[in-house]
């Protein structure tokens, strides 16, 4: 059995890289099969405990990440340990939060910012990535200055 989600698991996304991550919204039931062991939530205010490792990042519904720099520092960890876990993302709906970080781990996989929002509505959900400050949010995401071991160059 591996360790990372397969493709077809509801709400997988699929990087480019092969990556496999999760994005789902914390209001609807936790789908059926295996559980993440490893999950970033975006929320206003701290998430219910969870029984895997998780990661709480403060995150207003409709807006950005409250420290650009703890979100920038958690897609990295989350685009990292997605090459041999099972991680998910998730905000209260599953769309505008969750696609915006998903589209930033998509630019840490190599897809260029100004492609990464349509990336993540192609191969996630059509309305990923729900306001206009989010995805200038992503246009504007720059890999860390010290580019994540093994992230692809678009091409």
């Amino acid at each position: 059995m591996t360790a990372t989600w397969r493709p077809d698991d509801p709400g997988v996304l699929c990087l480019p890289s092969g990556r496999l991550v999760r994005g789902r919204g914390l209001r609807r039931p936790l789908p059926p099969g295996p559980t993440p062991t490893f999950g970033l939530y975006l929320l206003g205010r701290t998430p219910p405990p969870v029984p895997w490792e998780s990661r709480w990042l403060r995150w207003p519904d409709f807006r950005l990440p409250a420290d650009r720099t703890a979100a920038a520092e958690a897609f990295v960890e989350a685009w990292r340990r997605a090459a041999g876990e099972r991680v998910e993302i998730a905000c209260g709906g599953g769309r505008g939060r969750t696609g915006t970080a998903l589209a930033c781990l998509a630019v840490l996989d190599g897809v260029p910012p100004g492609e990464a929002v349509a990336y993540v509505r192609e191969h996630y959900d059509r309305r990923a990535v729900e306001t206009p400050w989010q995805r200038r949010y992503v246009a504007r995401f720059a890999v860390p200055s010290h580019q994540p071991e093994g992230a692809r160059q678009w091409g």
